[in-house]
């Protein structure tokens, strides 16, 4: 008897925690338990084709918000081929409503419910090798053979103690995340949220969780991203796992951590300080500031204390933030939106991620949907298409500005540059909304550009924006309407071209030696010769202070990954970039200033 557990994954380097799990728990059980990890990328009669291969006799989906659509495809086309091989369906995406599910899918005999290790244990065990009949088995609903459905209810939840260590082997795992958890439920009550159904949070035990780590950190794995819904929820739980991976870093393994800022404690800023610069990163869901949405969506959260949390770990200049948006939530307007991210830019995380409601299944929120209004797609992953405050225009709109703030804010590219022409600008939103408009005007959306394009394209936006002639708009167009043209008051309040350009090719080789230079660049071919001078001890010697000649010899010593560049308005001399040495977090090159005696 063979069972194929099958995960079709977002991307190639995400694993499925819970198929491993299931595994584990099971690996005692005399039945024969493979994996099978594939992506949504990939085609499907390449998949389709793996898995009849396998010759299982029974196959087992993962099912998520993500993937449940490829799925239910795939599965129905592994029925075709063999209609005798078993069908079972688990995950969040199939928990809900099984029953409808099971009618609506002839080919799938039955559903795993709610958390799977003791229930797949049981399938395995009980039906598979004892042939007890399905009705005696917990925690699954099921299609009889006379065709009716039955549901057997959801089963106790485990005490995570009992979850097994999935990452003994890490072959499998080579250029992948680990996810790992030290805890399931969440406390909080969002409303738009899955986790906040299991209020009663179960923690792992220290005395397992510390070996676990330091399993990663013997191996030196590069990401470890724990997937606590609310990992500082407990203090004592998160500030114990902190300590530890302070009191035994290796210098390469980075930790994720999702938390609330407002519960953070001064012993944990004590922590953080004393951290290596990417030991750890935080993601920081904030969602809304806008207060009716906030208390609407029954989000405990002090905005004001976020932002004070927010601003004690930037000034230490080593975790990596990433602060969360949700745009299409109850009572928010386009305008509240717009007031929310530019709370949210000014707190200047490294990432802002600017999501877009899903109405899931069984949360609250979709209890709701009528009341607020909600148009959601029918098919998964359910987002929003408008609410009562938010049209879908202006949703529209918002998808336009993702997409340049993924460009060039997320893209860690255009930092410097961003920061020229947005100094001391509060509406941070209407920059990337005209930003926006000019691209699509210019028919750029939706196109994989290079990336000097985005150079190219951000300088002439910034440029037309002012030095054309606009004309003058009627009063009655309101701000979200994609009709209003692209203003010079919104672009930036003024600029140097030159001094603009030299900020662009900054931030262009930080990041990358590139050897294709923007056509407005100036030419380098003096730069290229003073980098030959300084490669020279002689010309050292005689042009450069003593102290910075030895600093630059150490640098030169059998290196050819180094640029040199001229800034005349930025800092009124040479730079050289040594991409040898980044930085954690940004990933930026170093840069030394180059002082002629």
């Amino acid at each position: 008897m063979k069972v194929l557990l099958v995960a079709v994954n977002a991307k190639y380097i995400h694993s499925n925690l819970a198929v491993y799990d299931l595994k584990a728990y099971t690996e005692n059980i005399p039945v024969e338990v493979e994996l099978a990890e594939y992506t949504i990328n990939q085609q499907q009669e390449e998949i389709l084709r793996d898995i009849y291969e396998h010759k299982a006799d029974v196959v087992a989906f993962s099912c998520y918000i993500w993937n449940i659509t490829y799925v239910k495809a795939l599965a129905e086309e592994l029925h075709k081929i063999d209609p005798q091989v078993q069908i079972w369906f688990g995950g969040p995406e199939a928990s809900y409503d099984a029953k409808q599910l099971l009618r609506e899918l002839s080919y799938v005999e039955l559903v795993i419910v709610g958390e799977g290790e003791e229930t797949f244990a049981q399938l395995l065990q009980k039906h598979l090798l004892d042939k007890e009949r399905l009705e005696n088995i917990v925690g699954i609903c099921y299609r009889e053979n006379t065709g009716e459905i039955c549901d057997n209810g959801i089963r106790e939840y485990l005490p995570m103690d009992k979850i097994p260590f999935v990452y003994h082997n890490l072959d499998r795992f080579a250029h992948k995340i680990l996810y790992y958890e030290t805890s399931r439920g969440c406390p909080f009550r969002c409303s738009y949220c899955l986790s906040s159904i299991d209020k009663r949070v179960r923690l792992r035990s220290l005395s397992l969780v510390f070996p676990e780590l330091q399993f990663f950190l013997d191996h030196k794995v590069d990401q470890v991203k724990f997937v606590d819904r609310t990992f500082n929820c407990n203090h004592e739980h998160a500030y114990e796992i902190w300590k530890y991976l302070l009191e035994h870093d290796n210098g390469i393994t980075n930790f994720h951590f999702e938390v609330a800022a407002d519960l953070l404690r001064e012993e944990d800023f004590a922590l953080f300080a004393q951290m290596r610069k990417g030991l750890i990163q935080l993601e920081i869901g904030i969602q809304s500031t806008y207060p009716d949405t906030i208390t609407e969506i029954r989000r405990v959260m002090d905005v004001g204390k976020v932002a004070e949390c927010v601003a004690r770990v930037k000034k230490m200049h080593n975790i990596h933030q990433h602060l969360d948006l949700i745009a299409g939530l109850p009572f928010e307007t386009f305008a509240q939106f717009q007031q929310s991210f530019n709370d949210v830019y000014a707190m200047r995380p490294d990432q802002l991620q600017l999501g877009f409601l899903k109405v899931l299944k069984g949360s609250y929120m979709e209890e709701k949907k009528e009341d607020y209004g909600i148009i959601s797609t029918s098919e998964p992953p359910y987002e929003v298409l408008a609410t009562k405050w938010l049209s879908y225009e202006e949703r529209s709109l918002l998808k336009d500005v993702e997409e340049m703030v993924e460009v060039y804010y997320n893209s860690g590219q255009f930092m410097h540059t961003l920061e020229y022409l947005l100094a001391g600008r509060e509406d941070t939103f209407s920059f990337y909304l005209q930003l926006s408009r000019y691209y699509r005007q210019r028919e750029w959306m939706g196109y994989k550009h290079t990336r000097l394009f985005r150079y190219d394209a951000l300088r002439a936006f910034v440029s037309d924006g002012l030095q054309r002639n606009m004309t003058a708009e009627p009063e009655n167009i309101s701000e979200s309407d994609p009709k209003r043209s692209v203003r010079k008051d919104t672009v930036c309040a003024k600029f140097e071209e030159e001094l603009l350009s030299e900020y662009l090719l900054h931030d262009l080789y930080l990041t990358e030696n590139s050897k294709k230079r923007p056509d407005w660049a100036c030419d380098d071919t003096e730069t290229k010769q003073r980098l030959k001078q300084i490669r020279d001890p002689r010309w050292r010697a005689q042009h450069l202070k003593q102290e910075q000649a030895g600093q630059i010899e150490k640098i030169l010593a059998n290196r050819t990954d180094l640029h040199l560049e001229y800034y005349p308005k930025m800092c009124g001399g040479y730079l050289l970039y040594d991409y040898s040495q980044r930085d954690p977090l940004t990933n930026e090159a170093k840069v030394y200033e180059i002082t002629m005696s």
